[in-house]
């Protein structure tokens, strides 16, 4: 298939899609891109055409580029985000303002022109500004010519050069990238080392550099039989002057990256549906093993994502050793390789997922950041005790435990803040991490689990290949489920309102006992009760919330009786249960310990404690 008829059928998607349609649209570009490497000074050239489509209602008078490599430079933004911030970012190792001048990032363009005419453009820092000669009307296009240098970075944040683990090139973001405009307008922020946003489109790119060097890329290598080195059986590749020239191919995505080094070893190993699973990583003797054991690991990895949330949609996956930690790009993932087993599986699975929950489902990590981080968080971790059998009661507890960590400190920001505005490193972290992995886990104990999982799906078949919003997702989960769910989302994600409800007392009351409930913080949540008797009986009480406008049902094989709906603005609940108090053995406020409740302590009975 063609790059046209790529076009073509991703508009076909989009015009498809349940419940999207007209309502939604989205801009598409097409790159080609040739590029010239020298490994010894670190110095990359090449020429970029890049045809862009404007899908939007309005008439553009101006685009935007990124130029991520001058964020690499003392008195940068980031140099002074990094220096400014109250806690230092733990994923930075060095600081960008002592940089000397060769392990220094650049990227500079030039003769840039609009469909053959030239147009002058404003550099600032990491964005490229470029005022257009003929505006771009809505259905419109242009192509746009540009010729490019740039200087590899020693790796500070992601990308650069001669990693810690000797990688020595981890190419992301390294072109002029188009900048998305979307419903929220352009999205030219100023690179700090944090979050990316991308327009859809096709990738055609050609990287020459020394013979020496192995790469690995995203997509598809179209001279795969001239190059040899694990992608073909030939022995030898093409070469000209002592150089190779990669060609590859990557349809329906919004970013290109890459990665070359010398010693690199390159396996290849069957992923589920036909999709091939690519492994790169240095030949050293005390990490070949735990790569070797990750193989087989990653298809079944890539199995249960498939099975939980939707088909991988590539016939490709790449795990690069590379970069500074672990990063995902589209159809590739740069991690660090030299760990222990259970950490580089852990770091795969996450970057993994985020092939799902951002490179397919392509949120704006910029403005929700915790959307791909935290539903990555959530089902990389439920991946992980499936398929290394752990056999956690609660997998989540890790990332509760983060959760309770920023909501009883001073940091706590809303999610709704730009990844860039966060003033604690760690608020920023936990919030994606931590709080977005809550987010899903108690929206499972909202709706129940097995809606949970239907929503991921729905979520995935509807948006995939799109930028969904917070706002998608959760209508989403309102037609799975039944229920009205604005008040979670509000609450959860843009204020910073907690979860504590309080078991007042256990009060006698004839033959009966009269539980009296109170509900200390702002946000409401529909409550679950389990009665433990002296005689072994066990029964559930559910009162829902009167916001949620239904209830779920029971997920339990435990006798249930719904109550009446509790109203936001009462404070207190009384709840009368026909077990006598002195047969009451426990009385435990969510059993289940998904909702997030900032003081447990005060949500259990034990009448043994309350006589001492």
């Amino acid at each position: 298939m063609n790059p046209s008829q790529f076009y073509l059928f991703f508009m076909f998607l989009l015009i498809s899609s349940t419940g999207v349609g007209a309502q939604y649209w989205q801009q598409f570009v097409d790159y080609k891109i040739e590029v010239d490497l020298n490994p010894e000074t670190a110095i990359y050239s090449g020429t970029q055409t890049v045809e862009y489509k404007n899908n939007s209602p309005e008439t553009l008078k101006k685009v935007f580029f990124h130029l991520y490599f001058n964020a690499f430079q003392p008195g940068s933004e980031m140099a002074v985000q990094q220096k400014n911030s109250p806690d230092k970012n733990r994923r930075f190792k060095v600081y960008v303002d002592s940089l000397s001048k060769n392990q220094q990032g650049y990227l500079k363009v030039s003769d840039l022109t609009q469909d053959g005419e030239d147009l002058d453009a404003v550099v600032s820092e990491t964005i490229l500004e470029v005022p257009l000669n003929t505006p771009i009307p809505p259905g419109g296009s242009s192509t746009f010519s540009l010729s490019f240098e740039g200087h590899v970075p020693d790796v500070v944040r992601r990308a650069g050069k001669n990693s810690s683990e000797g990688v020595a090139f981890s190419m992301a973001q390294w072109y002029p990238k188009m900048a998305e405009y979307d419903v929220d307008g352009w999205n030219a922020d100023p690179y700090i080392g944090r979050e990316f946003h991308g327009v859809w489109g096709n990738f055609d790119v050609k990287i020459t550099l020394d013979k020496e060097y192995m790469v690995a890329g995203s997509g598809y290598l179209e001279n795969a039989s001239e190059i040899g080195m694990g992608y073909h059986e030939r022995k030898k590749p093409k070469t000209k002057k002592g150089k190779i020239t990669w060609h590859f191919v990557a349809p329906l995505v919004h970013d290109f990256t890459w990665a070359a080094d010398k010693d690199y070893i390159h396996d290849t190993y069957p992923g589920p549906n036909g999709v091939t699973l690519h492994f790169f990583y240095k030949n050293d003797s005390d990490i070949i093993s735990n790569w070797k054991k990750l193989q087989p690991d990653t298809a079944k990895m890539m199995q249960y994502f498939n099975k939980n949330i939707g088909p991988y949609p590539y016939k490709q996956y790449s795990v690069v050793q590379g970069g500074d930690g672990g990063m995902e790009y589209a159809m590739l993932t740069l991690i660090t390789g030299g760990r222990k087993y259970g950490s580089l599986f852990g770091v795969t699975a996450h970057e993994l997922a985020h092939s799902w929950f951002q490179h397919v489902l392509a949120t704006n990590e910029t403005k929700h950041e915790w959307m791909d981080e935290g539903f990555t968080t959530f089902i990389s971790t439920l991946a992980t005790n499936e398929i290394l059998e752990e056999k956690k009661e609660f997998p989540l507890q890790n990332s509760y435990y983060g959760y309770y960590q920023l909501a009883l400190s001073d940091g706590e920001m809303p999610q709704s803040t730009n990844a860039n505005r966060y003033y604690h490193n760690y608020a920023y972290e936990s919030s994606a991490y931590s709080k977005g992995a809550v987010f899903l886990g108690q929206l499972g104990y909202i709706i129940g689990f097995d809606n949970l999982i239907k929503v991921l799906q729905e979520y995935y078949r509807e948006w995939k290949f799109k930028h969904p919003q917070p706002n998608d997702f959760r209508r989403i989960a309102e037609r799975v489920s039944g229920l009205q769910l604005q008040w979670y989302l509000t609450d959860w994600t843009q204020t910073t309102n907690k979860i504590d409800y309080i078991l007042h007392d256990v009060v006698e009351y004839g033959s009966s006992t009269l539980l009296k409930i109170k509900r200390k913080e702002l946000m409401p949540m529909p409550l679950e009760i389990l009665v433990l008797s002296k005689n072994g009986k066990r029964e559930l009480h559910y009162i829902p919330i009167s916001l949620m406008r239904g209830e779920k049902l029971n997920p339990y094989d435990i006798n249930w009786t719904v109550h009446k709906d509790w109203s936001w603005s009462s404070l207190n609940y009384s709840l009368k249960i026909n077990t006598p108090k002195d047969q009451i053995q426990a009385i435990i406020i969510d059993p289940s310990n998904l909702m997030a409740d900032i003081d447990k302590s005060n949500n259990y009975y034990d009448p043994k404690k309350q006589e001492d």
